[in-house]
Parts: C-alpha cells; structure tokens; sequence
C-alpha cells in the first residue's frame, strides 16, 4: 500500500485565520488564536496522521515588513518555508484582495501546487464570495480555490481531500502518535503568551516573550515556573497590576488550559523581568528559540 506524506505550509497576511485553519484541521488546539496581529511568532508544525497518509502542517507568521530584528526572524520563519513545502495552502479573506506580490510571485515560481483558501465566507453574502473565488482563480490559474470557515470547520473536508490529491508519496517523516515538532515547554509559554494578548492592549502583548525556567513533574502535580520578558519598568508594572491583581489573573487562566494540555494539575508561578530592546538582541531572540 503507497503511502503519502509532506509540508503543507499555510500562508496568508497577519490575522488571516491561519491558527484556527491548522487547529480545526488536525482537531486540536496547538497554536496561539487571538484576534490581534502578530499573534504567530514561530513557525509551529502540526502532524496529521492517517493509515495512508501525513499531513505535517505549517503554521508560519502572517506575511509582514520586518521593523526590528524579532520581526526578521520571524520572516525568515517564512522564508524557510519555502524550502521544503511540498504544497502551500495561501489563505486570504473578504476584504483583502492583496496579499503581497513578491510573495505571491515566488509561489508561483517554485512549481510547487498551490491551493487558495478563501477564509470567513460565512461573514458575507454567496455573491460577494463568488466574486473572491473569481478574483483568486485569476491569480491562480492552475490552482483550486475553496471557500471556507476555519471558525465553523465549513469545506474542511475538501481542503483535505484536495491536499492528499496532490501530496507526494513518501515515507512517514513523524511517528504516528506526534501531534507536533513542539516539546511541552513551548506550548507552557504560548498559553501564557496567548493570556497577556488577550488582556492586555497597545504595544504590551508586543513587546512581552515568555520563557519556561523550569518544570518538574511531581507524583501528583507538575511544578511550572515562566519568567515574562518585558522591555521596560513601566510594562513590568502594567503587567503586574494593582496588588499583583493583573498577573493573578493571568497565571489562573493559564494555569486552567495547561491542566487541560497535560491532563493533570498544575503549580504555575510567574515573575516578570526587564530585558531592555530584547527584539532588537540577537542573544535573547537566541534564547527564546527564534533561530532560522
């Protein structure tokens, strides 16, 4: 029996919905979903297996033009990609027509089969999403183009049974019971991350990195301790909140989905450090694993 198996690398402009599309595909949540830009720093690779088949699933950072070194990094996340996708799923939405045409010229250059989807079809009448698809499949000539809802899991099926049409045959790259390349470690600290996103606004959730300084598993509790980086004493205090009230709040929550993640309970103790333009610092972009 032949079996398939390659990189499918998703592409698309920041807040595209590329998370909730890997996500709902694979039917777990790896990475961070938030409705601010800029939410995917890393690129997070998800493993769907099946008896014929492996779908390894690359989720990369929107498509941006770069303004310090982290942002460098994470486009060099996106340049890798290209190097061993094996198809590139190029996500895009109603009201975004540009994606960016340097991008979309290299896609179309490498050969490589290239499957449109049209994300949030839901959000906007079957007219107006016609109109996209035909936009699209101009661009595209050769490639389908489908209409989906990565929130309502809406023609996901089909973007699976398009992705096996064309995967190559190969060898399975992951055993079968990996869900990801990710250890433990960096899932703790997206969650955390994901927590500071959503509560906190302006330039915060982008200027804070988290990083697991230690993890013990215990008899019946996992130990958990995470440092958050900050770039300045005044987002340190921010953080903090009143009587450590802000941080509570965010250790709880974080907490509560980590139990959830490793199926036992958890102690998670945070502190929060000043680490002054550690963007722009290629030994702390070293240490919190931005490396290309």
């Amino acid at each position: 029996m032949s079996h398939k198996a390659g990189f499918v690398n998703i592409f698309g402009n920041p807040n595209v919905g590329k998370s909730t599309l890997m996500n709902a595909l694979l039917g777990e949540k790896l990475s961070v979903i938030t409705p601010k830009t800029q939410t995917t720093r890393h690129r997070i690779l998800g493993i769907l297996s099946g008896e014929t088949y492996q779908i390894v699933f690359s989720d990369l950072p929107g498509v941006i033009k770069p303004h310090y070194k982290l942002q460098e990094r994470m486009m060099g996340f996106v340049s890798q990609a290209f190097e061993d996708a094996d198809v590139f799923l190029l996500m895009t939405e109603p009201g975004q027509t540009f994606f960016g045409e340097s991008i979309v010229e290299r896609i179309r250059s490498t050969g490589i089969p290239v499957i449109v989807l049209v994300n949030k079809v839901d959000t906007i009448p079957q007219a107006e999403a016609q109109k996209l698809i035909t936009h699209w499949s101009g661009l595209f000539r050769e490639s389908p183009v489908i209409p989906v809802s990565a929130l309502l899991g809406f023609n996901l099926d089909a973007v699976r049974d398009r992705i096996l049409d064309v995967l190559p045959e190969n060898p399975p790259y992951f055993p079968g019971d990996e869900l990801s390349d990710r250890n433990i470690r960096f899932f703790v600290s997206e969650i955390i991350r994901e927590k500071i996103l959503l509560h906190y606004g302006q330039e915060i959730p982008y200027s804070v990195e988290v990083a697991v300084t230690d993890y013990k598993e215990d008899e019946e509790i996992d130990r958990i301790s995470a440092t958050i980086f900050v770039a300045r004493e005044s987002q340190k205090i921010i953080i903090i909140g009143r009587n450590g009230g802000a941080i509570k709040r965010i250790g709880t929550e974080a907490r509560k989905d980590i139990e959830q993640l490793v199926g036992r309970k958890v102690f998670l103790g945070l502190t929060v450090k000043v680490s002054k333009d550690w963007r722009d610092d290629d030994r702390m972009l070293n240490r919190f694993g931005y490396k290309t």
